[in-house]
């Protein structure tokens, strides 16, 4: 067994040979793809304070969201688990409906000030309270930002760790600012920035399903080869 068997999905290996990148991605699933958090890894993850979660639910319907803490607030539990902390939020549970439909999650860490780099983290998550987390991880972080308290953890267990090249990522510069860290104030939350509470559910005037820009879609080819293949078989 190669490891192009072992890593990555269907239909990536299917693109990389239509696209003829097989062997390149080949090397990078050798050189950077783990099964673990190594100790680089771990120490980028200590000191980052922001990451990018996606998750879907069990029919596929996908959802990115955006968390943001203190350094260290991902907290690593040994070289195969992380948890991050869920604070109060609006209610909605978006992302945490979808981890109990489907436990697989991606995790994006960026570097945009420092080293310029990314890690990839993928797995499967679960829904853990707080307290029952602290009761088997002592050195849980408690000293949250603005004094927030998490009510519940997530904790993935790794199965993919791999980096995100420095190539197009831009470089920021952190500034001094007050964050509104748990308020339920409309305006300091940000209000209605995109004025999507005035905005008619409706499709706007004229567009329909008619009207949409049609792009061609593969698929149907796509399976009829592969249907073909398994007859030849």
């Amino acid at each position: 067994m190669t490891i192009r068997d072992t890593v990555g999905s269907v239909g990536e290996h299917e693109l990389q040979r239509e696209y003829g990148t097989a062997d390149r991605a080949a090397r990078f699933y050798s050189d950077q793809v783990l099964a673990h958090l190594n100790p680089a890894m771990i120490e980028f993850t200590g000191r980052q304070e922001m990451a990018f979660i996606a998750t879907s639910d069990s029919r596929g319907e996908c959802d990115s969201t955006f968390r943001a803490g203190a350094p260290g607030f991902i907290h690593v539990i040994d070289p195969h688990t992380l948890a991050y902390p869920e604070y109060r939020g609006n209610g909605v549970m978006a992302s945490l409906g979808n981890i109990r439909e489907n436990p697989h999650v991606g995790i994006l860490m960026m570097d945009f000030v420092h080293d310029l780099i990314g890690l990839h983290v993928n797995g499967s998550a679960r829904i853990v309270e707080d307290p029952e987390l602290r009761a088997t991880v002592p050195d849980l972080p408690d000293d949250h930002s603005g004094g927030r308290t998490p009510e519940r953890w997530v904790v993935v267990d790794v199965e993919e760790a791999y980096i995100h090249c420095r190539k197009h990522i831009p470089r920021m510069k952190p500034v001094t600012t007050k964050r509104d860290w748990g308020t339920d104030d409309t305006r300091r939350k940000g209000g209605d920035f995109f004025d999507a509470k005035a905005t008619s559910r409706e499709s706007p005037r004229g567009a329909t399903a008619d009207s949409k820009v049609v792009v061609p879609d593969p698929a149907p080819r796509r399976r009829a080869r592969r249907t073909a293949a398994a007859v030849e078989k």
